[in-house]
């Protein structure tokens, strides 16, 4: 599975240093998740620590078809 920063995202920045694997960058009008480096967080915690922190619920699990 894959995360996704939608367009509710306010840019804080807050999840960029959350991440282990320097998956999130700054995007056109929101940050973006590069789904080849995003391991949600497995190997580092228990879950994905940019969901944690985000403080609009901006970042989501992806499910695929």
């Amino acid at each position: 599975m894959a995360l996704m920063i939608n367009d509710d995202c306010i840019s804080c920045d807050v999840c960029v240093p959350e991440c282990p694997n320097e998956a999130i960058t700054a995007g056109d009008d929101v940050f973006a998740i590069d789904a080849g480096k995003c391991t949600e967080c497995v190997g580092y915690f228990d879950s994905p620590q940019c969901i944690d922190v985000c403080p609009v619920d901006a970042i989501v699990q992806l499910v695929a078809a």
